[in-house]
């Protein structure tokens, strides 16, 4: 974001940097910077722009209170787990979908983002009739339409999934373990997860651990992951659009990509509520409700808000093995390819909801390092956007 480029990236970079929003707007820029006249005011107007914007953070960082992790943890959002009865999922372990029907996915597009990509910033489907972009917006929509017909009637793209649900219960107040089955005797693996340090009078420090019964309780508890992509095939076509400098339609396929990857991510979590496991069997809810989110259960992912730390995605692949059954990989900095992909945890508890933790202190960063067996200065750099101190 243009604020971690101004607060974490450019004061530290011997050369400058400079945030793009989007790739449409690399060109103009560098075209900027290696033009003479007008390479010392762009980076002028931008650095200046970038003393504003720490000066703004800095303040709000003052006023900002961090409790201890002891404090936080003493604050969670407490259940009554005596009274609490999981729901046992109807499968357990491991299931993989090699060839999901693109045609049950269409309906779960949440087509507002698709305008976002282009720079048209609306509401769908009200942005089709905006006064100032609605003309622009209806053209991207019939060109999207066209292009989404023709990738499932010739197939350009294949939809790949694997998901699982396992017995789980949280550990160390934080963490939670994944057992191989139901006798839980032997840990599969152990997640681990970051709880809010901000200072909420009122309201909980909320962690992911928060919504799976502790071990102590002796509630039988479960926990799913996911991992999905419908990026399998759009090489061949970007790079034929691209050969025919059409970069238009390659765009518009990455994004179209994109889009079904999020609306298979949504598919497989209403499966999952429905069928594998079974706790809203009874869900009856519109594409408009699924995307505001109006089930029970949530489906973070490792690297956004509510677990903000992307080596947890590691652990993700060591369980569902993406990179084997559905030929999803990541890179070194955990970033999936094919590219228009998601993946995530599953939680059903009733009170699960979404939040971000932010704001995290060093007690905590040490304690979590210690738990996952990593470096202090390793656990950092990977944290550095949540960090509430400077570690230099």
């Amino acid at each position: 974001s243009k604020i971690h480029t101004a607060v974490k990236i450019a004061p530290h970079s011997p050369t400058g940097a400079i945030y793009i929003a989007d790739a449409s707007r690399a060109v103009p820029m560098v075209s900027k910077l290696i033009n003479n006249d007008t390479r010392q005011a762009t980076i002028d107007e931008a650095y200046n722009e970038y003393d504003v914007m720490r000066e703004k953070r800095l303040s709000q960082t003052k006023r900002k209170t961090i409790v201890s992790i002891e404090a936080a943890r003493a604050n969670r959002c407490q259940h009554d787990w005596d009274n609490y009865t999981p729901f046992t999922p109807n499968v357990l372990g491991r299931q993989v979908f090699d060839d999901y029907p693109l045609e049950d996915l269409v309906d779960r597009i949440d087509w507002t983002p698709f305008f976002r990509s282009w720079e048209l910033h609306g509401r769908f489907p009200d942005i089709l009739d905006d006064k100032v972009v609605g003309e622009e917006a209806r053209k991207l929509y019939a060109d999207g339409k066209a292009m989404l017909k023709t990738i499932i009637s010739e197939k350009w793209l294949t939809a790949k999934a694997v998901m699982g649900l396992f017995p789980a219960n949280t550990v160390n107040h934080d963490d939670i373990e994944l057992y191989t089955d139901e006798t839980r005797t032997t840990v599969e693996m152990t997640t681990h997860h970051l709880r809010m340090q901000l200072e909420r009078v009122g309201n909980d420090n909320f962690c992911l651990s928060d919504f799976v019964a502790p071990k102590d309780s002796g509630v039988a508890d479960y926990m799913g992951g996911f991992a999905v992509t419908a990026g399998h095939g759009i090489d061949e076509h970007v790079a034929r659009f691209e050969a025919n400098h059409d970069d238009y339609n390659a765009i518009m396929l990455k994004c179209l990509a994109d889009r079904l990857a999020e609306a298979f991510a949504e598919r497989m979590h209403e499966r999952v509520r429905k069928e594998f496991w079974g706790y809203a069997a009874d869900e009856v809810l519109d594409n408009e409700a699924l995307i505001r989110e109006k089930y029970k259960g949530i489906r973070p992912a490792p690297g956004y808000p509510a677990c903000p730390d992307h080596t947890e995605k590691g652990l993700l692949w060591d369980l569902l093995k993406p990179d084997e059954t559905i030929g999803l990989n990541i890179t070194e900095s955990y970033a999936m390819f094919p590219t228009a992909a998601v993946s995530g945890w599953y939680f059903a508890h009733p009170k699960s909801r979404y939040f971000g933790v932010t704001n995290v202190g060093k007690d905590q960063v040490e304690d979590y390092a210690k738990r996952k067996g990593m470096s202090l200065e390793e656990t950092e750099r990977w944290l550095a956007p949540v960090l509430d101190y400077d570690p230099e």
